[in-house]
């Protein structure tokens, strides 16, 4: 039997996991400022005079604020000089202003009105204005029409900084990405012959709250057997069988920042074949994280792990049996963000930036293996937030 997985209860595995996000902090508001100064840097090099967030994660990053998008528009105008103006429906004031975090003036609109005239009447005519390049088309047209057309999309702008992360945010992160991990040894332990995906998903939703994460999972993938082959998963999930590979992705949150851990392994004794393409992903996985430098491209670290499948008869390219899918994404704020780990993003790695590392290799009918932790690049190259799996018998060590 594979070590760690199986021979455990729901009941036993949630008594012994103890709270770990207790001491985590917040973003400061000291550092929603700084962020909103490197912004304002940025929209001059740009010739923007102001830029609209968006309800959404990038105004969460620049303000603090928390609102979802909705058909009601609602975010934030910054200028030139770095000010806030927070916009939305006139009756949602009093709710708004209970989740603004930089403290700033807002502009209400009424349901008669049209919002995007109301965007349109803080900004001198004639200016120029950036574009969250998360807002919906509906939005875009919006504003763009009450401007006359002086607005363009902000995407270089506005994601430059997520892109970075500071020590603040690293922490943040660590911090869910090493939880999650004990939530995964937990889920393994108590895998049995017939449970369902259904009851695995519902316990580490337990155990993550029971971790500290307040939402407990954020996502969660559970899949057995040959319906592992399907990175996201089937429409009817079988149970467990001995025997049966197990893949198991899931994730967290903590004040907003992500993780988002895979773990792959075997119920009961491996085969032959499954230690084979199990080695082959771990193989990819570390050329993935040693062409991972400083200045080469995000699209040089997936051809670096695409290469090691392809050495080792999977592919060629993207085809199947082989690696499907990107090698790895961003990650944040959002589980998925800009830049990627995927052919054609050319943009240069930088200190800061965070990305899974996940080659997952599929091979239709029989299995997939993904095994995905996460590095953060820093001035000496790629630094791991978890340990990858030791082996396919110790996928935990």
């Amino acid at each position: 039997m594979t070590k760690g997985v199986g021979g455990s209860t729901a009941e036993a595995e949630l008594a012994r996991l103890k709270p770990m996000l207790s001491d985590c902090q917040p973003i400061s508001h000291d550092e929603h400022r700084a962020r909103l100064a490197g912004l304002t840097q940025r929209m001059a090099k740009a010739g923007l005079d102001a830029v609209w967030l968006d309800a959404g994660s990038n105004l969460t990053y620049y303000t603090g604020m928390k609102w979802r998008a909705s058909e009601r528009l609602v975010g934030a105008l910054i200028g030139a000089d770095g000010g806030v103006t927070y916009v939305g429906p006139a009756f949602e004031e009093g709710t708004l202003k209970l989740y603004m975090g930089i403290d700033a003036p807002l502009r209400g609109w009424e349901e008669h009105e049209s919002p995007y005239a109301c965007v349109a009447s803080l900004l001198p005519s004639g200016a120029a204005l950036g574009i969250d390049p998360a807002a919906p088309y509906f939005t875009v047209t919006g504003l763009s029409e009450a401007l006359d057309g002086v607005a363009s999309n902000a995407g270089d702008v506005v994601l430059f900084g997520r892109a970075r992360k500071s020590p603040a945010e690293l922490a943040l992160m660590q911090a869910t990405k090493t939880a999650t991990i004990e939530v995964h040894k937990a889920a393994g332990a108590i895998l049995r012959p017939g449970i369902s995906t259904g009851e695995v998903t519902e316990f580490i939703h337990a155990a993550h709250k029971k971790i500290g994460a307040p939402g407990g999972s954020t996502f969660c993938i559970v899949l057995f057997g040959p319906d592992t082959a399907f990175p996201h998963g089937v429409a009817r999930p079988r149970t467990l069988d001995e025997g049966d590979v197990v893949l198991i992705d899931t994730g967290c949150a903590m004040h907003g920042y992500q993780s988002d851990i895979t773990r792959t392994y075997v119920f009961g004794e491996p085969t032959a074949r499954q230690r084979e393409v199990w080695d082959a992903e771990k193989a990819c996985q570390l050329a993935a994280f040693e062409a991972a430098r400083l200045g080469h491209t995000c699209a040089s670290v997936d051809a670096a792990a695409r290469a090691e499948g392809e050495a080792r008869g999977f592919g060629p390219g993207y085809q199947l049996p082989g690696i499907p899918h990107r090698t790895g994404h961003g990650i944040g704020l959002d589980i998925h963000e800009a830049p990627y780990l995927v052919g054609g993003d050319e943009t240069p790695l930088d200190i800061g930036m965070c990305f899974s590392n996940e080659p997952m290799i599929c091979v239709p009918g029989e299995f997939g293996i993904r095994l995905e932790d996460h590095f953060y690049m820093t001035a000496e190259g790629p630094r791991w937030f978890t340990q990858p799996s030791k082996s396919i018998e110790d996928p935990f060590g």
